[in-house]
């Protein structure tokens, strides 16, 4: 590692970690409907949309109302994002005249933007018309972002109150998410980004004059002679971009509107565009652990979860950025790193970006459900592909998603704490609620659904012939299956390029895997937050366990990291880590 990527790494933590407390606190106002200084401005557009979808704003829900409004909003919104793919060829908008998605992609892309998933098993320039990016793919950026927010404003009331049937309104949780949070957020991103260069037009795509004309061999017909093709022009891909990147960013949606992604020269062409976009990724899920401790009265118990995410977080990240910055085991295998004076690994990485940025972007974006890249994971090392494989199959809770990874990490604070009510031989309890078994069973369906996605959708996959579509028919075509899955299972949406997955098998099989794992998590964490509410407070006494010290941050991150090493440790050691040491055992 060099001094200049760790000077930038640091820069980025800590801008990150100031903007927590300021965005933290907006966010707290929202939420508990205090003036927050978009009042004046969006509080009559609120008011309007309450008045003509009829949602009174001062009717609450009990927990199973508003896990069916989730399901309900989400279900309708997967239907029109499939129907306006498929209607693609026949609507406005579409200056390419892209005909009609197929089916099975339809069916992929919609589960895959309604669970905030975002992969994409197709290229978005090639693909996708202006109207199905903005209407259904933009759309659904801010209204999946939202529902992860409500549902964990949910569970945090449910911690909060006493004696309550009620965890709030879905609808209000869900506008507010949108209208006061990620609407002016996105708005203030787009215009940086447009202003960093990227794209934002309804224009056509433009064909442009090459300043340096090529030509290539076409193949003839019937055995005849290879025909040379003079390439004096390029078409160029356009549309808007800044306003779709600024929200699957800050909506940790991930995906890309080029193929590309953010290593494309529209999407992110700068250096300062760079560091804005890697720090939206993270701004939002950081800055709502000091929003849970405001709303609940105790902000060190905010910070005890940001310290948790943050300690594994950044121990990844040094551990990613480590691996890139050393020699290439399969190069140093040839003999050829030194003759070639190569420093680290460079391979499917932007120069302009270097390995510290590439390194923080991976990690970044696996620790949180974004799923966007600026290099190319499945070039990475072994062990620096390894880090961002093993983050998602934490559970997407070292930040994850907005909202998600929160409540995914409060599910794992239960856990956690009811392993230290057994230690110490007293019912466990957190914020002063006791935590029996409903909240356990719930807890641990949140947590190990995701594990056996993973897992049991690998195992069909390289067992069936419709899955071997792998580059490589080694442990590194099992690390790309097994990526595949992780990132479907946890909601990430980034993926190991090698893997042909715009299939029919595996976009019905991914599919299927994003939704369970989203919606399997939704319910249990509002079954909890609904039982929590109904209980009273428990007094606190000498016995009682401090969630906010020191001592119960590492236990957090240790049962974090026993369950993910517990589960997927002899499945990464088919993979990653036998790939690292494969080139010294063949050299022994």
């Amino acid at each position: 590692m060099t001094v200049s990527g760790i000077l930038q790494i640091a820069l980025y933590l800590a801008v990150l970690l100031a903007l927590v407390k300021p965005l933290g606190w907006f966010m707290a106002r929202v939420y508990t409907e205090k003036p927050c200084g978009l009042d004046r401005v969006l509080g009559p557009l609120e008011r309007f949309l309450y008045r003509v979808s009829a949602v009174d704003p001062r009717s609450e829900m009990d927990w199973k109302t508003y896990a069916l409004a989730v399901l309900v909003f989400n279900a309708f919104g997967l239907l029109a994002v499939y129907g306006l793919q498929r209607f693609q060829s026949l609507l406005p908008l579409n200056p390419q005249s892209f005909s009609a998605i197929a089916a099975d992609s339809s069916f992929n892309t919609s589960i895959s933007f309604v669970t905030n998933t975002n992969w994409q098993g197709y290229g978005g320039e090639v693909t996708m018309s202006y109207l199905s990016q903005m209407l259904a793919l933009g759309t659904q950026n801010f209204v999946s972002a939202a529902t992860g927010m409500a549902v964990l404003v949910a569970l945090i009331r449910g911690l909060t109150r006493r004696s309550s049937c009620t965890i709030g309104n879905f609808w209000v949780d869900l506008t507010r998410s949108t209208l006061y949070i990620l609407l002016p957020l996105s708005c203030i991103l787009a215009l940086l980004l447009v202003s960093q260069g990227v794209v934002q037009t309804l224009k056509p795509y433009q064909a442009v004059t090459l300043l340096q004309p090529t030509s290539y061999e076409q193949p003839g017909t019937d055995n005849a002679k290879p025909v040379s093709v003079a390439v004096t022009e390029q078409v160029l891909p356009l549309g808007p971009a800044a306003s779709q990147i600024a929200i699957k960013q800050l909506g940790t949606n991930g995906g890309g509107f080029f193929n590309t992604n953010s290593a494309h020269p529209f999407e992110n062409p700068t250096p300062i565009s760079n560091f804005l976009e890697v720090l939206a990724i993270l701004l939002i899920p950081a800055a709502l652990c000091w929003t849970f401790g405001d709303m609940i009265g105790d902000r060190r118990q905010g910070w005890a979860v940001f310290a948790a995410m943050a300690a594994i977080f950044i121990a990844l990240l040094l551990a990613c950025t480590w691996a890139e910055s050393v020699a290439n085991p399969r190069i140093s295998a040839l003999g050829v790193d030194s003759s070639f004076g190569i420093a680290g690994n460079m391979e499917g990485k932007e120069v302009r970006f270097g390995i510290a940025n590439s390194a923080l972007w991976a990690t970044a974006t696996t620790a949180a459900s974004n799923g966007s890249v600026n290099s190319m994971h499945d070039s990475f090392t072994p062990l620096g592909g390894l880090v961002p494989m093993w983050l998602m199959q934490l559970g997407e809770v070292v930040f994850g998603g907005v909202g998600c990874g929160l409540y995914g990490m409060l599910m794992f604070v239960i856990v956690a704490v009811f392993i230290a009510g057994l230690m110490v031989g007293r019912t466990p309890e957190y914020l002063g609620k006791k935590i029996e078994p409903f909240e356990m069973k719930m807890a641990a369906l949140a947590v190990l659904m995701p594990c056996g996605l993973v897992l049991l959708g690998t195992a069909v996959a390289v067992l069936l012939p419709q899955g071997q579509t792998a580059s490589n028919p080694g442990p590194h075509g099992f690390s790309q299956i097994l990526y595949a899955f992780s990132s479907a299972s946890n909601n990430n949406g980034s993926a190991f390029a090698g893997l042909s997955a715009n299939t029919p098998f595996y976009n019905t099989a991914l599919g299927i895997c994003m939704f369970l794992s989203r919606f399997w998590l939704i319910v249990p964490v509002l079954a909890v937050a609904g039982s929590l509410a109904a209980k009273r407070a428990v007094p606190t006494t000498a016995g009682t366990l401090p969630t906010h010290t020191p001592v119960f941050i590492g236990m957090l991150v240790c049962v974090v990291i026993i369950v993910g090493a517990l589960t997927f440790v002899p499945a990464l050691a088919l993979g990653p880590i036998v790939e690292q040491l494969r080139p010294q055992l063949q050299h022994q």
